[in-house]
């Protein structure tokens, strides 16, 4: 819970208590399995903090996470680690070899229903930061439609969110205008990087008419308080590539 708040100190100091009491070697099958969960939860940590490679990273975590996942044989878990892992893949620009990845994880029967309708949709992510916007909007209205199913309203409003963007970077600003009203209504924003994800997105999109400039603006700049305030570092870089490419966004190039 205290993750999911973005109480990283808290989270941090509970997820070490266990990781750095223990070695692998010591310890049985209940406690490797014990290890390797606290082990993904330090990627999640670091990569909601910003660390997403290096010798203390996100990348590390996980990989030491799913070579302890393979070592109990349980492949769903691998799996999960598998994905994890394309998202960082993501989150550094490698946007091809992430989609790639995302790709093959969507029709991996080791990962359930929902996780292999994530893997689709961040395919379409994926494609849509690499300038594939109009197939992504195709494989993401795949995802949704996966979603409605499962009866995952959470995933369903994140896909809203998504699927505005993509609709954003192809131009089509009505669309991108209604489906992020539609994720901002049905969203959850209880937690810090719910929030945060959610006003960026939507800042994003008022940027891209002049009309909502100043609107736009406004709105990142609540959102990069909170980053700034929860220590989302990689959403505060975010919001402020977007800033700066605001004119950009704003106004035609001239030729």
């Amino acid at each position: 819970m205290a993750l999911v708040r973005q109480n990283f100190s808290f989270a941090e100091s509970l997820l070490h208590r266990w990781t750095s009491r223990y070695k692998a070697s010591e310890l049985d099958e209940r406690g490797l399995s014990l290890l390797a969960r606290s082990t993904a939860l330090q990627g999640d940590l670091m990569r909601d903090q910003g660390a997403v490679v290096g010798p203390l990273s996100a990348q590390r975590a996980y990989a030491n996470a799913r070579s302890l996942y393979t070592q109990l044989e349980i492949p769903r878990r691998v799996a999960q680690l598998d994905l994890s892992l394309a998202v960082v893949t993501e989150m550094v620009g490698e946007l091809e070899t992430a989609a790639r990845q995302y790709e093959d994880l969507a029709a991996d029967d080791r990962l359930s229903p929902r996780d292999r309708a994530r893997a689709r949709l961040w395919v379409g992510t994926a494609l849509s930061k690499d300038g594939n916007h109009d197939y992504a909007v195709s494989v993401m209205e795949t995802a949704v439609h996966v979603f409605e199913d499962l009866a995952e309203q959470e995933d369903w409003s994140v896909a809203q969110q998504k699927l505005a963007l993509a609709h954003r970077g192809s131009g089509n600003l009505d669309a991108a205008l209604r489906l992020i009203d539609l994720a901002r209504s049905t969203g959850v924003t209880e937690w810090p990087m719910q929030r945060v994800r959610l006003d960026t997105a939507y800042g994003h999109i008022l940027l891209s008419d002049p009309a909502t400039l100043d609107d736009g603006l406004h709105v990142l700049d609540d959102a990069a308080t909170e980053a700034a305030q929860y220590g989302l570092s990689h959403q505060l870089r975010s919001i402020t590539d977007i800033r700066r490419t605001a004119d950009g966004a704003a106004r035609p190039t001239r030729r």
